[in-house]
């Protein structure tokens, strides 16, 4: 698993490249990795800014140059510029950032209910059904970020603790495998050493579920 705590990440990007979209009058976004983008923006990108900056929006600005950059993204985001490149530190701004990217995330772990469902159908589908073998899906979630590979976008602080995440399959087909055999792999064991499983003792839910993962 490969983790961005943006409480220490700082993100690079090139400063004509802000510049020029600052300017440009176009919806824009930075991405995780520095990147400058344009809409229609990719699904697959994580972003820590969407944004478009309007003529009206400077208006009466009188700002140094060297603040400009920080005044027009907003006052959550720190901004320090080294030469061609501009330095940002995004985490004050975690609350935007969870809407910038819920919609294309596999996974939510930013609310205080955890995570109840993946925005894959496949693996929803497994999840839901796994279910009815008392698994839930934060034990799914901590097997995949231990087997698949997973990006974590996070807010992680130390203390006092404090955690909010967002999870990216970064090749869904081997996570949906990995899913699916551990499942299996689940339901194999709970058939042959948990009594409350016996075949005497299964409901219609649980015969679906092993139909379901090619148990029988």
């Amino acid at each position: 698993m490969k983790k961005i705590n943006l409480i220490t990440e700082i993100i690079v990007a090139s400063n004509t490249e802000l510049t020029q979209a600052l300017s440009s009058n176009k919806e824009f976004a930075i991405t995780v990795k520095g990147e400058i983008k344009y809409a229609p923006f990719e699904t697959t990108d994580m972003f820590i800014y969407k944004g478009r900056i309007t003529p009206e929006t400077t208006t009466g600005l009188s700002i140094p140059k060297p603040l400009l950059k920080q005044e027009l993204l907003g006052k959550d985001y720190q901004v320090v510029e080294d030469g061609e490149r501009i330095l940002i530190k995004a985490a004050s701004a975690w609350q935007d950032i969870i809407n910038y990217n819920t919609a294309n995330c596999h996974y939510d772990d930013t609310t205080g209910d955890g995570i109840d469902v993946f925005k894959d159908q496949e693996m929803e589908d497994m999840g839901w059904k796994i279910t009815d073998f008392d698994v839930n899906y934060r034990t799914l979630v901590e097997m995949l970020e231990d087997r698949a590979d997973v990006t974590l976008l996070c807010y992680e602080q130390e203390e006092p603790y404090q955690f909010s995440g967002l999870g990216y399959f970064n090749n869904l087909p081997q996570a949906r495998e990995i899913l699916f055999k551990y499942c299996q792999e689940v339901i194999k064991d709970k058939l042959t050493n948990d009594s409350d499983y016996s075949e005497d003792m299964l409901d219609e839910d649980q015969e679906e579920a092993i139909e379901f993962f090619k148990v029988k």
